[in-house]
């Protein structure tokens, strides 16, 4: 070979491999960016508090605290690698509290038909949410009218239940013909959608008490003991105290669902076309992806493990509570973006959204520790929030 990197055939000059360990690094501290901020922020607080805060204790509790947004997160993580956002996570939490804690106070219903029940509602909400993103506004539409009519209206003009329910499916069968007709695929975006039914939800979960109750309150108590008492407890007796002791059935729970959102989202068809939507919708759609059926199972499944949360918080308060979980889902939120998931879709990760859950309930955990004043809680807070999403534009215009 001559110099100049011209080889002895007079071909011209010979390719060099390009440098990619710059490049290789600067990957691997993006994906291991979120790790690496737990350990710093973790650090830091043991350098303050020292053994108040790193024992056994205080990290499971730490762990225990996390599970609400967790949880409510791996919902929200699908949605956001999908291109959505969900900013109803908070009311739709304090709903599914109520309305578990409704059916049993007034029912007696067997505990886990409740919760079955409870997450059936919040699953509602989310397909009605995924509809209206996809452009089914007036189906929605159409059905809410159906059930107001069926079950508020027609019933406070003394009409009996057995003839309100088949008029309200007459008017909701009426309204989806018309609606049909008149404004179909009529797409709205997905945080107008979550900004109205985070309003929509927080009174649903307000109205749920009136029923039944001459004096309506915000309040549920279940009155009596059940199985979900002990959701979020520290267990010493029984079988499986050995576990149960350090990590409560919250917790046990939280990594389950993990587990399952990460493989379902790593080796299922549904889980690429969750990324692939994310990434381009219209390459997505163009391989033949279902987008209007796809982005309502997301929405539906996203919204339902947020209910899983609000079983969790009814069991870690006691009761119902309407008021509960505001500011939730920038929590969530945060969480999700501080575990890598990008704002603008097609990038993010179940492992990333752990992280991130953790960082957040440390820096509450240990603010409280420090004993400061719940403004700076939020005010730390709100400062991570924005840096979460300053990072995530800076990942996003490198990656462009």
């Amino acid at each position: 070979m001559s110099e100049g990197g011209v080889d002895s055939g007079g071909t011209g000059p010979t390719a060099k491999a390009p440098d990619l360990s710059g490049a290789t690094l600067k990957q691997a501290l993006i994906k291991l960016g979120p790790l690496i901020g737990l350990v710093f922020v973790w650090l830091l607080f043991w350098s303050q508090l020292g053994d108040r805060f790193a024992n056994t204790a205080a990290q499971t509790e730490i762990l225990r605290q996390a599970t609400i947004i967790g949880i409510a997160a791996l919902g929200a993580t699908i949605i956001i690698i999908a291109g959505g956002i969900d900013l109803s996570v908070g009311s739709t939490i304090a709903m599914v509290s109520m309305v578990v804690a409704k059916l049993l106070r007034d029912t007696q219903m067997d505990p886990t038909l409740a919760v079955i029940l409870g997450l059936l509602a919040a699953a509602v909400c989310g397909f009605a949410i995924g509809s209206m993103v996809v452009g089914h506004v007036g189906r929605v539409v159409a059905v809410a009218v159906g059930l107001l009519a069926a079950l508020v209206w027609l019933p406070q003009q003394g009409m009996a239940m057995g003839f309100t329910i088949p008029i309200g499916i007459a008017i909701a069968a009426g309204l989806w013909l018309l609606a049909g007709l008149t404004i179909r695929d009529l797409k709205l975006a997905p945080f107008i959608v979550t900004l109205g039914m985070m309003g929509i939800i927080r009174g649903l979960a307000k109205m749920v008490n009136i029923y039944g109750n001459d004096q309506p309150s915000t309040q549920v108590s279940p009155g009596r003991e059940t199985w979900i008492d002990q959701i979020n407890a520290f267990q010493t007796d029984g079988p499986f105290s050995f576990i149960l002791a350090y990590f409560p059935i919250s917790v046990l729970l939280f990594v389950g669902l993990s587990v399952a959102m990460a493989l379902m989202l790593r080796f299922t068809k549904f889980g690429r076309h969750i990324y692939a939507i994310g990434s381009n919708e219209e390459t997505a759609r163009l391989c033949g992806v279902n987008i209007a059926r796809t982005k309502i199972l997301i929405y539906t499944l996203g919204i339902a493990l947020a209910g899983v949360s609000g079983v969790i918080l009814m069991a870690k308060i006691g009761q119902g509570n309407a008021t509960e979980a505001v500011g939730y889902e920038l929590a969530v939120i945060a969480a999700v973006v501080i575990g890598g998931a990008s704002l603008s879709g097609g990038a993010g990760s179940i492992l990333g959204t752990v992280i991130g859950a953790l960082i957040m309930q440390v820096v509450i955990f240990g603010c409280g520790k420090m004993q400061m004043d719940s403004y700076i809680q939020e005010i730390i807070t709100g400062a991570i929030i924005v840096a979460a999403v300053a990072l995530d534009q800076l990942r996003h215009r490198r990656a462009t």
